[in-house]
Parts: C-alpha cells; structure tokens; sequence
C-alpha cells in the first residue's frame, strides 16, 4: 500500500468511528440507564437519587434504574465503574467526597481526576453535632468547659475513620486544644444507635441523620457557613468561634471518554429534575441542599478537592 493510499484509509477510519459517535449521542438514550449508589437502599442519600431518577427519566424518555453498591467507605461504586464501566451514558455512579480523600488513605486502583467523566452536580449533606435530648450538655460551650477540665473523657462518634465527620473534629481539637475520644462506627444507623444508647456523649453526623431522632437528640452546632433555614436556632462553627466549614457535596460521574453531547444530555435531564418541586420537597425533609454544577464546573471542583482532602488529612495526622 502506497503512503497516500494508507493515509486515506487512517482518515476514513477516523471519519467512520466520528460517525458512530455522532449516531450514538444522537440517539442516546435508547434503553435503561444505571445509577450506582454508594450508600444502602432506605438512606436519606438513596431516597433522593432515587427520586431524581424517577425525574430525569421523563426527561431522557428511557427508565433510570438505581442500584446500591456500598463499601470502601463510599468508594466502591465509582472505582468499579472507572474499571469496568463504558463510557457510553449507560451507567452512572454517584461520588460522595470519599472519592477524592480514599486515593491518598491507600492504595487504590484508580484516579479520580483521569478516570471519571463528571456529569452532573447533586445535592450535599449538613453536618454538626449533636447530643442527647437529656445530655447535661445543653450548648457547645458545655461541652467546651468539660472537656477542658476532662481531657479525652468527652467521647463521640462518627462514621469511620477518615470521614468527614472524623475530619471535622480533628480539626475543632486542633484549632481550640481540646481532645475528645473518638468511637468510630460504621455508618449513620450505628451512629445514632451510639449515641442513644449512651455509647458516646456526642455524635457528629450528618444532619439529615441527626433530625431522624426526633426529640431524642439536640443539635448544638452546624458546619454550614451560615444558619440553615430548616434548624434556623442551631449556631454555626464559626459563631461558636471555631473556623470551621465542613461540606460533604455529591454528584455523578460516568468512565473516562464519553463523548460530550452524551454528557450535556445526561446533565440537563438530572439539571432539571434538581429544580422539580417533588425533588425540593426531599430535600428540604432530609435536610440537603442543592449542589448544582455542570459538567465543567464538577470537574474543576474535583481537582480542587483532590487537594484539599490530602490537606485535611495530613493536618489531621492520617496520612500514610
């Protein structure tokens, strides 16, 4: 074959698989899509998604089916889809902040900044903490004067160690010299058994856990960077004095190499259910807040958040 001639047949072959990209974007959606969840069924994150999927299927005219794939700390249905997902719009993983701290905890068989297409900006969770309606402690400045005349005897819980609720703490006991004992457990149904149970004096959770318990719990302090409506008597960290904002966002991502008109679709079908007055209506129930951001924006804010939980986690002394 001459050189002109292997030329040719190289750019008609370009030419052919642009085409095929081009009909698969313009047809997609033609059947089901996925959306993996990192969290079990019946948690305040898997009722939202699932309402969202119920949404942006009318939107994409094709069922949006969620499944639940927890583990790893959060982890585990994002790093499966980077290794074995297509990259075709068909299946879909939501990203907690764990995706972005896990890689620099251990070692991990994936990259969250070249191997995930970012789709779609969700919703994120409060936090703060919280005692028991019958606590002695009825502010966080109680809490304060124990602890300092009681070195490491306040105890609290959080979801594991590394979350962000961890994370949070780490940071109040560094900024203010306080040190608590932390009772790590394994998820929020854990948590708020803690701490009703006695098992610990304090929880620090999300929100959304946290007003579950109804009366049994009292809430002392968010780490919002302003009050929150829904809890509007709750301070801030900050007006507490501690220089804490602590945010726990999330959103979908697909594999690395979708093609881009496939990943403006799936965004404006999830961008508009975000707005729809049934989706409001859960969040406002579970205490969320709309996170919404686009492609462009989600994938900046993943190499800004790369950085900072390495930041957080070397400040707090768990870096390997």
């Amino acid at each position: 074959m001459s050189i002109k001639a292997f030329i040719l047949a190289v750019c008609a072959s370009i030419t052919a698989c642009l085409n095929v990209t081009v009909v698969q974007a313009e047809t997609f959606p033609n059947r089901p899509i996925t959306i993996q969840v990192a969290y079990p069924a019946g948690g305040s994150t898997d009722r939202e998604i699932r309402v969202l999927a119920n949404l942006a299927s009318k939107e994409l005219g094709q069922p949006v089916i969620v499944e639940n794939k927890s583990g790893a700390g959060g982890t585990l249905a994002a790093s499966t889809l980077a290794s074995t997902g297509k990259p075709d719009g068909y299946t879909l993983a939501h990203a907690p902040v764990t995706v972005w701290r896990m890689p620099h905890m251990q070692k991990v068989n994936w990259d969250p900044l070249r191997d995930f297409t970012y789709v779609t900006g969700l919703s994120g969770y409060l936090l703060g903490v919280a005692v028991r309606s019958d606590s002695e402690f009825k502010s966080w400045n109680d809490i304060v004067k124990y602890a300092r005349a009681n070195p490491g005897k306040v105890s609290y819980c959080s979801v594991g160690i590394g979350s962000t609720q961890h994370l949070g703490m780490a940071e109040i006991e560094r900024q203010t010299g306080l040190k608590f004992n932390h009772i790590p457990y394994k998820g929020g149904s854990e948590t708020a058994r803690a701490l009703l149970s006695g098992e610990v004096m304090i929880s620090a959770d999300a929100i959304s856990t946290l007003t579950m318990l109804g009366d049994k719990a009292r809430i002392l302090m968010l780490w919002e960077p302003e009050r929150y409506a829904g809890l509007a008597d709750v301070p801030t960290a900050r007006e507490l004095g501690i220089n804490l904002v602590s945010q726990s966002p999330y959103g979908l991502v697909g594999p690395k190499g979708m093609p881009p008109e496939v990943v403006q679709k799936l965004h404006r079908a999830f961008d508009k259910a975000l707005n729809d007055p049934q989706h409001l209506e859960v969040l406002k129930s579970i205490h969320q807040t709309l996170w919404r951001k686009t492609p462009e924006e989600y994938a900046a804010y993943a190499k800004t958040a790369y950085e900072k939980e390495r930041n957080s986690l070397e400040q707090a002394g768990l870096l390997p």
